[in-house]
């Protein structure tokens, strides 16, 4: 059985993801804000929450951030960064789009 250590969303997150995506789906059928949360997070915080010893540690010399650039199912690219609490809770932290890739 895998450990899991417990995730959070923080609140710099949300509002990163407000600003990308915004509330209400684009013309052209773009996701929303919720649409991500809904569909694209639940697993991203499941990486984070089972494997986060090894993800990519995007700042030398700090391993208690980590992050991970994934293909999600309503957007071409992901960026999400988290860091451990000295609770041992993930707390992610940051995701960036990649909006216009080809996939």
């Amino acid at each position: 059985m895998t450990d899991r250590r417990p995730v959070k969303v923080d609140d710099r997150f949300l509002e990163l993801l407000d600003q990308q995506l915004g509330e209400h789906r684009g013309p052209n059928g773009e996701p929303s804000a919720t649409d991500f949360l809904l569909v694209d997070l639940p697993s991203i915080a499941d990486l984070f929450a089972t494997g986060f010893e090894q993800l990519m540690t995007p700042i030398p010399d700090r391993p208690d951030y980590r992050a991970a650039l994934l293909v999600g199912t309503l957007v071409p690219r992901v960026l999400v960064t988290g860091v451990l609490d000295t609770d041992g809770t993930v707390n992610l932290i940051s995701v960036r789009f990649d909006l216009n890739a080809d996939q």
